[in-house]
């Protein structure tokens, strides 16, 4: 329901709940990045003449890496206390306590699949012979599309919000229990991770010899985790001990990458190898 102070939000999480099944917008839209990516690298790799075949691969490596990387970098980032004792449920879409059934992964963390995405694309560039960076300046244009998808799924969770606001805009997350009106920030990281995609796509289509290799996956790292870390700043903290820091876990995990991709940046201009 929309008013002229207030957006109220209160969409049911769960697509389908079949007695212990219970799918998720979340989980669908989840699978819905990796097809829409799927298909942006698919363009690509025509376009380079590069195997189909190759692309497969690659695309299980990456969901493997991703899923993988994003639980266990939501459970050793924001809750350790819990997930070290029951590890279980730190690798498996299940729930024991209070009762048994089946949730689906609801916390991924988007820094630990960076790093699995990472350490996945170094091992199919090391198994194929392909050079990292060449890999590299390409599967960020479709990560920041992804991100696009994830966001909109935390949005239909009612997870991950903003501060209270006045602005008109604000959403009334009901089913987190909120009665007053909070930034979107989940629309506001997916609108942001969209204009970096048409960036970083149209960058690739209008230049993609004459950048030297590196530079666009720097490029990637500094506009979408400056985007992170800034909107960080207007979100509700996610765990308890964020309360009292100065930056949050998340602010925190996106320096080094920000870092890392302007020093890439430096490099690739001053290198210059080309594809």
């Amino acid at each position: 329901m929309i008013n002229f102070l207030s957006i109220t939000w209160n969409p049911d999480p769960e697509l389908i709940a079949l007695g212990p099944i219970h799918l998720r917008y979340y989980g669908v839209l989840f699978v819905g990045a990796f097809i829409a990516s799927y298909y942006v690298m698919l363009h690509i790799f025509k376009c380079e003449k590069i195997p189909v075949a190759l692309l497969d691969k690659l695309t299980i490596n990456i969901a493997v890496a991703t899923l993988i990387g994003a639980r266990l970098g939501h459970c050793l980032f924001y809750q350790p206390g819990y997930f070290l004792g029951h590890p279980l449920e730190m690798i498996l879409p299940i729930q024991f306590t209070p009762h048994f059934r089946f949730i689906g992964y609801q916390g991924l963390a988007s820094h630990g699949a960076a790093i699995g995405i990472l350490i996945g694309i170094w091992y199919w560039c090391r198994k194929h012979k392909k050079p990292y960076l060449w890999l590299l300046d390409r599967i960020g244009i479709v990560i920041a599309l992804a991100g696009v998808f994830i966001r909109i799924g935390n949005l239909m969770n009612s997870e991950i919000y903003g501060d209270a606001t006045t602005l008109p805009w604000g959403f009334i997350f009901v089913q987190a229990g909120e009665t007053l009106p909070h930034h979107p920030t989940q629309l506001y990281e997916a609108l942001s991770y969209l204009v970096i995609f048409f960036v970083l796509y149209t960058l690739y289509k209008r230049k993609q010899t004459q950048l030297p290799r590196g530079f666009q996956f720097g490029l990637f790292l500094i506009l979408l985790f400056s985007a992170r870390f800034l909107i960080e700043f207007i979100k509700e903290p996610q765990v308890g001990f964020e309360a009292g820091m100065a930056l949050n876990m998340g602010q925190l995990l996106s320096l080094p990458f920000i870092l890392a991709g302007a020093g890439l940046l430096v490099w690739s201009l001053r290198n210059r190898l080309r594809d």
